[in-house]
C-alpha cells in the first residue's frame, strides 16, 4: 500500500513539473513591439521611412559592409547554424527581418517579428558552402527553392573544409568566382520547425556533411536567453537577446522611431561615420555641464573687484620706492599729499592738467613720474586728512614741487 502511494505521489510530482516548467518559459519570452527595435538600434545607425517597407534602418558601418558577412561568424547550436554578430546591435538585424541592398545607400535592414538563427538561403556545391541574405517579403518556400534568384555579388562561399571557423572572414572565396560556383551548385533545404514560436527557417549544412569536409567535430554551442538587449559568447554558451515580438494590430497604437530621417539625407557608405554610437539623450549631455559653469562664473568676477583697492595701490607704491632710495628725492614725495589736501577745491583740475605735462617730460624727469602716482593712491587711502597732516610740515614753500 505504501508503495502504491509512493508512487502515486512521484507521478503527481512529475506531472506538476512538466505543466510548471512551460510556464516558466513563457514568463520568460516576454512579448514586445517593434519600438525596442526603434529604440535600441537608433544609436547604430538612422530610420528612414521607405515607401515600399515602411521604416528602415540604415547602419552606420563601413565601407564593404555585407550582412551575415562581415565582422561575425557561424556557430552550430540546437537551432541549426547561427550567426553570430561582434556588433553590439547584431542581436536584432541577424534574426529578425529582412535585408536588402539599394544600389546606392547599401544594406538596408526591414525589421520583423519571426525570430531564427539567420534569414540565409543557403547553398552547397562541390567543395563549397554559400549562403545569401533573404529579401523583406519572401516566404520561407520561395526562399527556399530553387526558383528564389539572389543577386550574385551578394552571396558568401567559403570552402567546406573551412566552414565553422570563428575567423571565417579570412576565408572567404572572391567574388569574382560567385558566378561558377553558383551555376554548379545547389540550394541546401534543411528546413526546421520551432512550434514554441511557430516559425519554420533553414537550419543551415548538415553537421554531418561539415565535420566530414572539416576533419574535426563541431562542437555544439548552448544558446542561453538574455534580459537585455544584446549577445555575447562565454564558455561555449551564446546569450542572446530574443524576445517574441508583437506586431502592431492598429494604426492608432504603432509604434515609431523617435527620429526618422529623409532618404534623400542618408549619406552614402563611403560618407558615413561609423565607431562609436550616437548619443541616445542628447539634451542632458548638453544642460549637463552648464551648472557648473554658472555658479563659477560670480566668483571670478568678485575676486577682481575685492582686490583692487588693496592690491593696485600696492604696487604702485612698490615702484616709487625703488626710484626714491637715493636722499635727495624723500621730500618730493612726501610733500604732494600735502598740498592736495590743503588745496582740495583747486588740486583736482591741477592734477588732470599735470598728467599731459608727466608724460611729455624729458627722459631725465621721468624718475619724478612714480612719485606723483603715489599721490594718488595715498589721497584715496587716507582716513581723516588731519592724521596725515601730523606727521608732515604744515607748510611747504611752493616751489617745492
Amino acid at each position: 500500500m505504501e508503495t502504491r502511494i509512493k508512487i502515486t505521489a512521484l507521478l503527481l510530482m512529475l506531472f506538476a513539473g512538466s505543466w510548471i516548467t512551460p510556464q516558466k518559459v513563457c514568463a520568460q519570452d516576454a512579448s514586445v513591439s517593434f519600438q525596442v527595435f526603434y529604440n535600441e538600434l537608433s544609436p547604430y545607425g538612422t530610420w528612414v521611412n521607405n515607401s515600399q517597407y515602411g521604416f528602415v534602418w540604415v547602419p552606420d558601418v563601413a565601407p564593404g559592409f555585407i550582412p551575415y558577412a562581415t565582422n561575425g561568424y557561424w556557430v552550430f547550436t540546437d537551432e541549426g547554424w547561427t550567426w553570430v554578430s561582434n556588433y553590439p546591435w547584431g542581436w536584432a538585424p541577424f534574426h529578425y527581418g529582412r535585408w536588402y541592398t539599394d544600389p546606392y545607400y547599401g544594406p538596408m535592414w526591414v525589421p520583423d517579428n519571426e525570430w531564427g538563427p539567420g534569414w540565409v538561403s543557403w547553398r552547397r556545391s562541390e567543395g563549397y558552402y554559400g549562403w545569401a541574405p533573404i529579401g523583406p517579403g519572401i516566404s520561407i518556400s520561395i526562399a527556399y527553392g530553387n526558383g528564389y534568384s539572389i543577386p550574385d555579388n551578394q552571396w558568401t562561399f567559403v570552402r567546406d573544409r573551412d566552414f565553422g571557423r570563428r575567423n571565417i572572414n579570412n576565408y572567404y572565396v572572391d567574388h569574382s568566382r560567385n558566378v561558377t560556383i553558383i551555376h554548379n551548385s545547389t540550394v541546401i533545404s534543411n528546413t526546421r520547425e520551432n512550434r514554441v514560436r511557430n516559425v519554420s527557417y533553414n537550419a543551415g549544412p548538415d553537421r554531418n556533411d561539415v565535420e566530414k569536409h572539416g576533419g574535426k567535430p563541431v562542437v555544439p554551442v548552448a544558446i542561453r536567453e538574455s534580459s537585455k538587449p544584446g549577445q555575447s559568447m562565454n564558455k561555449n554558451q551564446l546569450q542572446i537577446y530574443r524576445p517574441q515580438v508583437q506586431k502592431p494590430m492598429t494604426a492608432g497604437d504603432k509604434p515609431a522611431p523617435a527620429r526618422v530621417s529623409q532618404m534623400k539625407d542618408v549619406k552614402p557608405p563611403s560618407q558615413r561615420t561609423y565607431g562609436k554610437p550616437k548619443p541616445v539623450e542628447t539634451p542632458q549631455e548638453v544642460h549637463h555641464p552648464l551648472p557648473p559653469v554658472k555658479t563659477g562664473q560670480p566668483a571670478k568676477q568678485q575676486e577682481p573687484v575685492r582686490q583692487q583697492p588693496a592690491s593696485q595701490p600696492a604696487k604702485q607704491q612698490a615702484a616709487p620706492q625703488k626710484h626714491q632710495q637715493p636722499a635727495s628725492q624723500p621730500a618730493k614725495p612726501q610733500a604732494a599729499p600735502q598740498q592736495q589736501q590743503h588745496q582740495q577745491p583747486a588740486s583736482q583740475p591741477t592734477k588732470q592738467q599735470a598728467a599731459p605735462q608727466q608724460r611729455q617730460q624729458p627722459a631725465q624727469q621721468q624718475h619724478q613720474q612714480p612719485a606723483k602716482q603715489q599721490a594718488a593712491p595715498q589721497q584715496r587711502q587716507a582716513s581723516p586728512p588731519q592724521k596725515q597732516g601730523e606727521e608732515r610740515p604744515p607748510h611747504l614753500p611752493a616751489g617745492s614741487f
